[in-house]
């Protein structure tokens, strides 16, 4: 339906003088210096405050255009609309659909990982920074700017990485529940490779040895399963009897980063865990249950403060020596043993080949010995009496 206009009248505009303005319907018509009419629109359309200029008389613009350039954008608002769910007349800021996708993966098995990393990467940087942008409205542009923006304030790749993370976990989510129909493009940046710690032969007895003597009588448990099979800290806590396979030597992986596996175990790991289960009594619960009745998770959340104490008894540094360095020492064991990249994917559950290079250190032995194989080009006789070349003269 056409407006109708008292104000904003064709013979109003003709009459304005430079520097004055009329507005009428949420189009505003200024003359300005030169004489020339600019025709500006500011209105709300779907809860958003639009203010554009639509151009000027001398370009051929006129009032009506400006009437149909509003009609336009309430038009697009209405479709936007469209892809609102159920129940809601809105679409939700990406604050509000933050705090909605929080709540909706806590209690999640799978998407419910690492909370309160998520959480604290929802609060405390992206909502604050994206606020009232839409999800569905989230750009390549917006990402690359929040990245710059986090590269401003010093923060390192690897945490803006884990950052990137958490939001590409929050799009997948929007998109799978409908809040979103497309997921912008997350391009993450190269970190820095770290040196990576293992424990010399030396240190792996004496340490040990000090999980045995340690007053959590499960602290020796933990050490011989990170040590002796590479397994993740969160991946050993979850472990439960019924899930060890004595027999084929094989402990089942429910959940891991790179999905369930079957990891499997050296012979001496294997046995001391069945006389370990033959004297409980054979159960089938977990190996490290939480002590506390009322405590909110059925198996211990982790095991620090007992490997900090551990890592000390052996006279070892504890900000060096973590749980993580005995799953380096294992992985990097069995590179050193000429084990093949692929098996040793599918032994420490690494979602990549690269993945496994990235974390997998080779000792100069190691390097050394390989190298010493391209001897077998040169002949074992003495080559001092070789020419390189004809003589000349």
């Amino acid at each position: 339906m056409a407006l109708r206009f008292q104000r904003l009248t064709r013979p109003a505009i003709r009459a304005l003088q430079p520097g004055k303005k009329l507005a009428e319907h949420g189009i505003t018509a200024e003359r300005q210096k030169n004489g020339d009419v600019r025709f500006s629109v500011d209105i709300m359309a779907d809860g958003q405050r639009i203010h554009r200029v639509i151009g000027r008389e001398s370009e051929g613009i006129t009032r009506e255009q400006a009437e149909r350039a509003i009609e336009s954008f309430r038009t697009k608002a209405r479709e936007g609309r469209l892809d609102l769910p159920t129940g809601r007349k809105v679409h939700r800021t990406f604050a509000e659909a933050g705090e909605d996708y929080l709540e909706r993966i806590e209690h999640h098995p799978k998407h419910g990982r690492n909370l309160a990393r998520k959480r604290q990467h929802i609060r405390q940087r992206l909502a604050p920074y994206f606020k009232n942008l839409r999800p569905n409205k989230l750009t390549d542009f917006a990402i690359a700017h929040y990245i710059r923006h986090r590269k401003a304030e010093g923060a390192a790749q690897a945490t803006i990485n884990r950052e990137l993370s958490t939001l590409s976990h929050f799009l997948n989510r929007c998109h799978e529940w409908g809040w979103i129909k497309t997921k912008p493009k997350i391009d993450k940046g190269e970190e820095a490779r770290k040196q990576i710690v293992i424990l010399s032969e030396s240190d792996k007895q004496p340490l040990m040895r000090a999980a045995f003597g340690d007053q959590d009588p499960l602290t020796w448990l933990f050490v011989a399963i990170a040590m002796g099979a590479g397994t993740r800290h969160s991946e050993i806590l979850r472990l439960q009897w019924r899930e060890i396979d004595f027999g084929s030597r094989r402990i089942y992986i429910g959940r891991a980063k790179a999905g369930q596996r079957e990891q499997p175990m050296p012979p001496n790991l294997a046995n001391r865990l069945q006389a370990e289960w033959d004297q409980l009594g054979e159960p089938t619960g977990y190996l490290f249950p939480t002590a506390r009745a009322d405590a909110k998770h059925p198996h211990r959340q982790d095991m620090a403060k007992q490997f900090k104490r551990t890592a000390e008894r052996a006279k070892l540094d504890p900000a060096k020596v973590t749980p993580h360095i005995l799953r380096h020492t294992a992985i990097t064991e069995l590179v050193k043993a000429g084990v093949d990249l692929p098996t040793i994917q599918k032994i420490s559950g690494h979602k990549t080949l690269a993945m496994v290079l990235r974390y997998t250190q080779l000792s100069n032995e190691h390097v050394d010995r390989s190298v010493a194989t391209l001897d077998s080009a040169f002949p074992r006789h003495d080559c001092t009496g070789i020419t390189h070349g004809p003589e000349r003269g």
